[in-house]
């Protein structure tokens, strides 16, 4: 989410609402988040079978990986401005509504291009919808109260981390009316429906401020440069570094000079020049990058050796992941209560840990390969998870420990799209290195992809010691 709380409350509030019309509004901005949540994870279950339906291969994998949190990331800074401008419910439902169209396209989708296309679309109408949710709640709850709805969603999101997965991977296996991986999609007209008709009922209309600066040329600036640099790097992969893949590069990196340029020149830049100042948050910007691409990529590789080398279903995968995704949720919510006690020190836990994970999941493979047992699999994982977790959970908190109140709603939307974006390139980065790599063998491949993730992470430390040393005293709320 890209707007604080100090930002929510900027608009004029509304009638007293009731208490049940408030709780039902929250769950209306939860039902949202939660499908952003599903669909940013399920391909990772779906990959191999949806390449095995529609061709593609290696390069529809990255594609499918990338291409929902590229454009998420790209325009989520964009889709808050634009709620603060024409009016927060409006866009809600914009982006709710394009949301499900979107998924219905992807699940009758003909082809790998269809397919990705629609994925793209889907992520930009989410970049539309996300960023509403806590300016809807700011006017919606008092504000001596709104700690209550906060609180929810840490719990609720853990929840959809390893129910999602679990979800996607059932369907598939399932085969409902012959749609396989279709209807993971296609559920989202349920889910996704509901939650519009509930929207249209119970949000509150709001008009939004009509002088609110938005700055299209950067965004546009910045979704080239990410999709030359992304195409040129899956298309490299996959067709070797001469032609297209080259040019797509140089395009990618020209238009982000030119992002770079309007960002020092605009009169209203998606990120306030003087956050790029402060060494504490640009530390945190570059760290947040690193490890958050580590990691998404990471979950990945993982995902693709449970199906490739190991031969699990893509149910069997989801149930094999949870030791990983309950360590995500443990930790998150544990680290919810120690931040201000430990500071940056969770930071330097949280890395450890996933280096201790992956070296052990390194070791336990190199000894095994394939014939691993799924037990055996459980410790390291919970490792991995518990590190990710405790990243998840401070890495951005600590970032933006002594930045000025006033640049809290633009550092909060900037980190929160430089995630997405990290997590579209990790995705697109290590499935490279594990594709160029199994022509040794899946297990060679995992290996080779654990290295490089621990090499980052192990960069990461020596980013720490330039973060602020604690979280600011209202985070979270």
């Amino acid at each position: 989410m890209t707007q604080t709380l100090h930002d929510a409350n900027k608009s004029t509030a509304g009638p007293p609402l009731s208490a049940r019309s408030r709780w039902a509004i929250l769950g209306v901005v939860l039902a949202a988040d939660v499908l952003d949540l599903l669909d940013s994870t399920i391909t990772n279950i779906a990959a191999p079978t949806i390449t095995r339906d529609l061709g593609g291969g290696p390069g529809l994998v990255q594609w499918l990986g990338a291409s929902y949190a590229l454009a998420l990331g790209v325009l989520l800074v964009l889709g808050g401005r634009l709620g603060d401008r024409y009016g927060r419910r409006r866009l809600f439902l914009v982006g709710l509504a394009g949301f499900v169209a979107a998924s219905l396209a992807c699940g009758l989708a003909p082809g790998p291009a269809f397919l990705v296309v629609a994925r793209l679309v889907q992520g930009a109408f989410g970049a539309l919808l996300i960023p509403q949710g806590f300016g809807i709640l700011g006017t919606s709850w008092p504000r001596d109260q709104i700690g209550k709805a906060f609180s929810l969603f840490g719990p609720v999101m853990g929840l959809s981390a390893v129910g999602g997965p679990i979800l996607a991977g059932f369907l598939v296996d399932a085969d409902i009316g012959g749609l396989g991986w279709r209807s993971m999609f296609l559920i989202n007209l349920l889910l996704g429906g509901a939650a519009l008709l509930a929207a249209l009922r119970l949000l509150p209309r709001d008009t939004g401020d009509g002088t609110a600066p938005v700055d299209g040329p950067g965004s546009a600036l910045i979704a080239g440069a990410m999709l030359g640099l992304l195409g040129g790097l899956i298309d490299g992969s996959q067709h070797g570094w001469t032609g297209r893949a080259p040019a797509l590069l140089l395009l990618g990196l020209a238009l982000f000079a030119g992002f770079c340029h309007r960002q020092r020149t605009a009169p209203a830049p998606l990120i306030r020049p003087s956050l790029l100042h402060n060494r504490g948050f640009t530390a945190g910007l570059l760290l947040g990058v690193v490890v958050f691409a580590a990691v998404a990529g990471l979950l990945y590789v993982i995902s693709l050796y449970f199906q490739q080398g190991l031969g699990r279903s893509p149910a069997g995968t989801a149930l094999g992941l949870i030791p990983l995704s309950a360590g995500i949720v443990v930790a998150s919510i544990a680290c919810y209560r120690l931040i201000h006690r430990f500071g940056r020190r969770l930071a330097v836990t949280g890395l450890l840990l996933v280096l201790a994970g992956c070296g052990c999941l390194a070791a336990l493979v190199a000894n095994s390969g394939t014939a691993v047992g799924g037990w055996a699999l459980v410790p390291p994982l919970l490792l991995v998870g518990l590190g990710m977790g405790t990243c998840f959970g401070t890495v951005y908190d600590i970032t933006i420990g002594d930045i000025e109140p006033a640049e809290a709603g633009s550092a909060s939307g900037s980190l929160n799209a430089v995630q997405q974006l990290a997590n579209a390139v990790g995705a697109a980065a290590v499935t490279t290195v594990y594709f160029k790599a199994v022509g040794g063998g899946t297990t060679h491949a995992l290996l080779v992809s654990l290295a490089v993730v621990g090499a980052a992470v192990a960069l990461c430390l020596c980013l720490v010691r330039l973060l602020p040393r604690r979280a600011p005293e209202d985070h979270g709320h």
